[in-house]
């Protein structure tokens, strides 16, 4: 993660909280936005157009952070959002569907708007509120998946019963067939039942949960700020899955652990690649 240590928290297509906490309101149109140290440099992002309503579900949830609202709070209404984020109610309303469906704000008709009482492990839990496009956010999460999935497959290559190892197996073709048939939907599903599949086989209920969690994240980061930044890592996911999924069938869980860490690695290394080109229009290696 040395590409972060600049003294700031950088989400990559909405608003940036400097160091010592102030927001720094965010270019209409999308962009990294800049603090005033580097304001005027040359940190736009270069992504595809993205429509306003994602960009506005961004800065609700960092309006949420910045106001320190907690699980149950209640939330300024539809008017007063649109208001001090300079858009429409309508913008708006369409932004709240989205973070409703994600679980992340209630609304309560003829009441208001809500902060979600969040019953994961990881949404509300800890001292911070979990940004989708927030780059230290997605970072650390990827380092939390690579010590939970690791050691959820070393524990399924021991205790995997044939029934689970089949599951393992049959969501491993899934990914591969949607991959083959240029099926996204397919190869989504088949990667969040592989991994789940495998955090069961574990009979460890809390690896189960966290690798849940996780996983739901890891989709509100796909929903809000980095659409489709697995697509480059497609073809190498299908054969590290496989990879996992035969040093778990084999009963090694050294090498199953290893499998894991491999593909956690490397899909984080996509990660990468994607928040480069979309930050600096190019594919370096930071």
């Amino acid at each position: 993660m040395d590409e972060m240590n600049t003294g700031e928290r950088v989400i990559l297509f909405g608003v940036t909280q400097a160091e010592d906490g102030d927001a720094v309101a965010g270019p209409a149109q999308g962009g990294v936005t800049q603090t005033p140290a580097d304001a005027g440099g040359s940190r736009r992002a270069r992504g595809a157009y993205r429509p306003g309503y994602e960009r506005v579900a961004e800065e609700i949830l960092e309006l949420i952070a910045r106001s320190r609202l907690r699980p149950g709070d209640r939330m300024p209404t539809e008017n007063e959002i649109a208001g001090q984020l300079g858009t429409s109610r309508t913008v708006v309303r369409e932004a709240i569907k989205i973070l409703s469906a994600l679980g992340r704000i209630r609304a309560q008709k003829g009441r208001g708007l809500y902060v979600a009482d969040d019953d994961g492990m990881l949404g509300m839990r800890w001292e911070g509120f979990f940004l989708p496009a927030d780059l230290d956010h997605i970072y650390m999460l990827f380092e939390f998946r690579r010590v939970q999935e690791s050691e959820a497959s070393r524990l399924a290559a021991i205790r995997a019963t044939p029934v689970e190892l089949r599951a393992i197996g049959t969501a491993e073709q899934m990914c591969r067939e949607g991959h083959a048939t240029g099926q996204p939907e397919l190869f989504r599903s088949g990667d969040n039942e592989f991994h789940l599949n495998i955090a069961e086989a574990s009979h460890n209920p809390f690896l189960v949960a966290a690798v849940r969690e996780a996983r739901r994240l890891l989709k509100q980061s796909a929903t809000i700020g980095l659409r489709g930044t697995l697509g480059g890592h497609a073809a190498g996911a299908v054969e590290e899955h496989a990879a996992i999924y035969q040093a778990i069938q084999d009963g090694d869980p050294t090498q199953a652990a290893h499998a894991a860490t491999v593909h956690l690695d490397n899909t984080l290394e996509d990660y990468r690649r994607e928040i480069q080109r979309r930050l600096f229009g190019t594919e370096g290696h930071g």
